[in-house]
């Protein structure tokens, strides 16, 4: 049987801090402080800097996982790239630039989009990948994130990504590694959510123009807002759970064995309820308070600074979860050392 394990992980997270006390001054005091911090759970998030471009920012993180994992850039068959659509130079292929940035010669790169939902489907694509092709040996995933440029904070209707933040991550797997094992995933798209949310300007729809040009760089907007909030409230949480409990069974895994949660960032209160539908503490996962939500990067984060604080340990069952706008929904299981 054909393993497929995590070697290690490195991140990119901007020195730049927006904090609440910003967050709500840039609403006009519409949201408080105090509500940015306990509503939306959010006391302060990265946010771009000079020279944080979204591909640049993929290169560092890459270079960070290299470092942390001792793996020569050589080795590397495949690089997957999940970083955002939004960087330095539209129709560039990120994966290609950090691959020659990095000095992966031996591998090939490709981008791959699923917004938020990314990372969780690119482990599975690199799993797949390594057990159908025995001569793909060492596989990274990674990218940039900074989406968080486009957001109205003017806008209460996108008041759920207030918390889009800036950063980037890598994630190195290796083939019959032996440990950290990535085993079952599921995933679930619901495409009449498909046009309910994006960037409103920019492409060949409404291009961006001199009578425009003022609004477009801060046009992430819910297209239809009722539409997406009545769609996500009939069958958000009942696909999540779904995806957790279809992953477990993938796994061979009772859900009651999860030890540690790898969950993207979102209002406080839901992130609470999730734990608890899961019979977890608080202490049994991170709250990315201090980070935001850095899109797809989350999980990679998540599991880094898991690694870092000593959370993970031999046998720990880890669980991803992830959805995204279009709208995705994602889950896997990992079982750690």
């Amino acid at each position: 049987m054909v393993n497929v394990g995590i070697v290690g992980t490195g991140i990119y997270m901007p020195e730049t801090k927006m904090t609440a006390k910003q967050i709500s001054e840039a609403t006009k005091g519409v949201w408080s402080e105090a509500a940015v911090i306990e509503k939306l759970g959010i006391v302060e998030k990265t946010i771009a800097g000079p020279g944080d471009g979204t591909q640049e920012m993929g290169v560092r993180a890459a270079l960070d996982c290299l470092k942390n994992t001792g793996v020569d850039p050589m080795e590397i068959d495949l690089i997957l790239c999940i970083g955002e659509e939004w960087k330095e130079y539209p129709l560039t292929t990120s994966g290609i630039y950090i691959q020659e940035k990095i000095g992966a010669n031996n591998a090939w790169a490709i981008d791959i989009q699923q917004r938020c939902g990314t990372t969780v489907a690119a482990m599975k694509i690199a799993k797949d990948m390594m057990i159908a092709d025995e001569k793909m040996k060492t596989i990274m995933i990674v990218g940039g994130y900074r989406n968080g440029d486009f957001i109205d904070f003017e806008d209460s209707a996108v008041s759920f990504m207030f918390n889009l933040g800036a950063g980037a991550g890598a994630m190195i797997l290796k083939r019959n590694y032996g440990k950290n094992l990535v085993l079952g995933t599921h995933i679930i798209t619901d495409g009449t959510m498909a046009r309910d949310a994006g960037v409103l300007y920019g492409g060949t729809e409404n291009p961006i123009t001199a009578e425009n040009a003022h609004l477009a760089y801060k046009s992430l907007k819910v297209f239809n807002v009722e539409h997406m909030k009545d769609r996500l409230n009939e069958v958000s949480m009942k696909n999540w759970f779904h995806c957790i409990d279809k992953a477990f069974e993938k796994s061979g895994i009772q859900k009651s064995e999860l030890g540690f949660l790898c969950c993207l960032h979102f209002k406080r209160s839901m992130f609470g309820y999730m734990l608890t539908e899961l019979g977890l503490t608080w202490e049994q996962s991170i709250y990315l308070e201090h980070y935001g939500h850095i899109g797809q990067i989350d999980q990679i984060l998540l599991l880094h600074l898991a690694q870092e604080r000593n959370l993970l340990k031999s046998g720990t069952v880890v669980s991803m979860i992830a959805a995204g706008i279009g709208y995705a929904w994602g889950a896997n299981v990992i079982r750690w050392g």
